[in-house]
C-alpha cells in the first residue's frame, strides 16, 4: 500500500444507495475497491449500472464477482416468484417476497475477505434502516454484530494488524435526504438502476425500488433523470 493510502472495500450494487455510500467514501478520501456481486439476480442491469458508476466515480479495482443465489431460490429476485407492486411506501413494513435470504451476510464476508488481502481495514455498504423494503440485513444492530464478527473471524483481526470497520453513511437518512447527499457530492444518478423488474430496458415504475426511488426524488424535489 502506497503511504498514507487508505483503503475501502464499497459494495457497489449500481443502485442509488450504493453509488451514494461509494461517493461518500471518495469523499472521505478513501481510495475505493469496488465490489459487485453478480448473484443471479432477476434485475440484471444494475450490474452494467455499477460497472458505469465504478468507472465514473475512479474505482481503483472494480471486481464483478459471480456467485448463484438462484440455487437456493427463496426470493422473488432469485426465483420465479412474482414481485410486489405499486406498494405504498408506509406499509412496506413487512419483510417482502424480494428479501434475499442472507444477502448482505454473504455480501459483507466476500468484502471483508477482499479487505483482508487488501490490507484495508474499512467496508462501506449503502444500507438504509428509514426507507427501505423490511429487510434484516439493514439494520443498525446487523451491522454492528457483523463489525464484531469480522475482527473475530479474521487472521489480521486477531493478530490486531487490523481493526474491521464497516461504515453505513446512509443508515439514518431518508431516500430523500440519500438523493440530496448525491447531488452534493456531484453524482450523476442518471448511471444508476433501481428496478427490479426492467421493462425493455426501462424502470417498471411500480416495484417496490422504484416506488421508493420515486418517493426519495418527490420529496427532495429533484427530478429523476431516469423518469
Amino acid at each position: 500500500m502506497s503511504s498514507g493510502e487508505r483503503r475501502a472495500v464499497v459494495l457497489l450494487s449500481g443502485g442509488l444507495d450504493s453509488t451514494t455510500a461509494m461517493a461518500v467514501a471518495g469523499a472521505e478520501g478513501f481510495a475505493c475497491y469496488a465490489l459487485t456481486i453478480d448473484y443471479g439476480q432477476r434485475h440484471r442491469l444494475e450490474l452494467e449500472a455499477a460497472r458505469r458508476v465504478a468507472a465514473a466515480l475512479g474505482a481503483r479495482q472494480h471486481v464483478a464477482l459471480a456467485i448463484d443465489l438462484r440455487r437456493f431460490g427463496g426470493s422473488a429476485l432469485t426465483a420465479d416468484l412474482p414481485l410486489p407492486t405499486r406498494r405504498d411506501p408506509r406499509d412496506m413494513t413487512d419483510i417482502p417476497v424480494t428479501y434475499v435470504p442472507a444477502r448482505n451476510t454473504v455480501f459483507l464476508s466476500l468484502a471483508l475477505a477482499w479487505a483482508e488481502t487488501l490490507g484495508a481495514e474499512d467496508i462501506f455498504i449503502g444500507v438504509n434502516f428509514l426507507d427501505y423494503s423490511g429487510y434484516p440485513d439493514c439494520r443498525p444492530e446487523y451491522v454492528a454484530a457483523f463489525e464484531r464478527m469480522a475482527n473475530l473471524a479474521t487472521k489480521a483481526g486477531v493478530e490486531g494488524r487490523s481493526h474491521f470497520r464497516i461504515h453505513t453513511p446512509l443508515i439514518r437518512l431518508s431516500k430523500a435526504d440519500i438523493v440530496r447527499r448525491a447531488v452534493e457530492l456531484g453524482v450523476d444518478l442518471a448511471l444508476t438502476w433501481s428496478c427490479y423488474d426492467p421493462r425493455q430496458g426501462r424502470p417498471c415504475g411500480v416495484c417496490d425500488a422504484c416506488v421508493l426511488r420515486r418517493k426519495g426524488f418527490e420529496e427532495a424535489g429533484i427530478p429523476d433523470p431516469l423518469g
